[in-house]
C-alpha cells in the first residue's frame, strides 16, 4: 500500500539538452552514455507479439443503446489487460489525422522557434526533456511538450505554441471532446462493476485536470541501445493515447512478458490509470507500459491524462472490499505528486508499502 508517510525526499532537478538539439549538434553513431540501457535493463525487443487489445464501440456504452455484451468485454478488458481501443468516439479520422499532423508540425520546427516554450528546469510544463534528478540517471530518447489542457483557467498560455497557427484551437477542440468520452468511459467502468453509475466521475471531481504530453521519439541506427519512454504506468484515472498513424513503439507487459500495441488509426488508446486501481482495489489493472524507438523512421503520439484535483482522497470502494478480497490500498491524496517523487526514482508508488 502507498501512502504520504512513503513519500521519497524533495529531489532537485538537473538541465538537459533535448534530443532533437543533440541530434543537429552532429551524427550520433551510438547515442550519448546517458541514454544507454544500463545493465539489468532489458533491451528493446521490436519483433515481440501483437497484444490482443479490445476494441470497444463508445456507442454502445451510452444509455440509450447499452449493450451488456459491450460491458462485458469492456470489464475483461480492463481486469485482464488494463486498457482498450474505442472507436466511434464522436471524432473523424480526419480529425484525429489534423492532431496527429499539428504534433508533427511543432516538433519539425527550427529550434529556435520551439524554445520559445522551453520547460523551466524545476516545471513539468513546457517543451524539452523529462525533469532530470541525477546525472546517473538512464534519460529516455524523447522530446516532449507537455501542457495542461483542462480547466481552461488552469493553462500556461506563454507555453502554448502559436504555431502551427491551427496547434491552438484543434487542441482545445480535441480535450473538449475527450471530456465527453471520459465520462462515458468511466461511467461505462463502473456498469461494468455493477456500481453506481456516477461513482468514477464522482472520484474525477468538478476539479477535475487534464494534462496533454506530445511526444516525439527520434530514430535511431541503434534502437537495441534505448528506450523511448522506460517501463512505467500511470498516475492518472485513465490515459487517453492518440498513437501514431504508422510507426509502432508502444509496448505493454502482460504476464511478465512484453507485447506490442496494435495501432488502430481511427481509435483512442485508454489505459487504465494507478488511482483506477486503487479505487476497483485491484479489479481493473494499471498496466506496465514503455516505448522502444524506431532505427528509421520518427514516430509521435499525444497521451491526455485524466486526473482527479490533488486534495481528492483515493481509497478503494468498499463495495469491492470482503473476506475473498481484502483492501490493498490505503487512503490517499495528492497522488500525482507522490507518483512522479517514485518515478523520478524508477520505482511504482502503487507498489509501495
Amino acid at each position: 500500500m502507498a501512502d504520504q508517510s512513503s513519500t521519497p525526499a524533495k529531489v532537485e532537478f538537473l538541465a538537459t539538452k533535448t534530443v532533437q538539439e543533440q541530434l543537429t549538434e552532429g551524427e550520433l553513431l551510438v547515442p550519448p552514455p546517458k541514454y544507454i540501457l544500463k545493465d539489468g535493463i532489458p533491451c528493446p525487443n521490436a519483433s515481440l507479439e501483437l497484444m490482443d487489445v479490445p476494441i470497444i464501440d463508445l456507442g454502445l456504452l451510452i444509455p440509450s443503446s447499452i449493450s451488456v455484451e459491450e460491458l462485458d468485454k469492456l470489464r475483461s478488458a480492463l481486469t485482464t489487460r488494463g486498457c482498450f481501443q474505442v472507436i466511434n468516439h464522436g471524432m473523424t479520422l480526419e480529425f484525429l489525422d489534423k492532431a496527429r499532423e499539428i504534433t508533427k508540425q511543432f516538433f519539425a520546427m527550427p529550434v529556435e522557434e520551439k524554445q520559445k516554450y522551453l520547460r523551466p528546469v524545476d516545471d513539468f510544463e513546457g517543451y524539452g526533456n523529462d525533469m532530470v534528478v541525477s546525472e546517473q540517471e538512464t534519460l529516455d530518447w524523447t522530446d516532449r511538450l507537455y501542457l495542461t489542457a483542462y480547466p481552461p483557467d488552469q493553462r500556461k498560455l506563454k507555453l502554448w505554441p502559436e504555431n502551427p497557427k491551427s496547434f491552438r484551437d484543434t487542441i482545445d477542440q480535441y480535450t473538449s471532446k475527450l471530456q465527453v468520452i471520459t465520462e462515458t468511459v468511466l461511467k461505462g467502468m463502473a456498469r461494468s462493476l455493477n456500481l453506481e453509475e456516477e461513482c468514477f466521475v464522482n472520484m474525477y471531481g468538478e476539479q477535475r485536470k487534464m494534462d496533454a504530453r506530445f511526444n516525439l521519439y527520434p530514430p535511431h541506427s541503434r534502437p537495441d541501445c534505448v528506450l523511448g519512454f522506460k517501463p512505467h504506468s500511470d498516475s492518472s484515472i485513465i490515459t487517453i493515447i492518440l498513437q501514431d498513424k504508422e510507426v509502432e513503439g508502444l509496448q505493454f507487459m502482460k504476464d511478465d512478458q512484453w507485447f506490442r500495441a496494435p495501432i488502430v488509426p481511427e481509435g483512442l488508446l485508454i489505459v487504465v490509470g494507478d488511482q483506477i486501481e486503487i479505487l476497483t482495489n485491484g479489479l481493473f489493472k494499471s498496466p506496465v507500459h514503455k516505448v522502444v524507438i524506431n532505427g528509421e523512421k520518427e514516430r509521435i503520439s499525444v497521451a491526455v491524462f485524466c486526473v482527479p484535483d490533488s486534495e481528492t482522497e483515493i481509497e478503494p470502494f468498499e463495495s469491492l472490499i470482503n473476506k475473498s478480497r481484502p483492501r490493498l490500498y490505503k487512503k490517499l491524496k495528492n497522488y500525482v505528486e507522490i507518483y512522479f517523487k517514485y518515478f523520478l526514482q524508477g520505482r511504482r508508488p502503487i507498489e509501495a508499502h
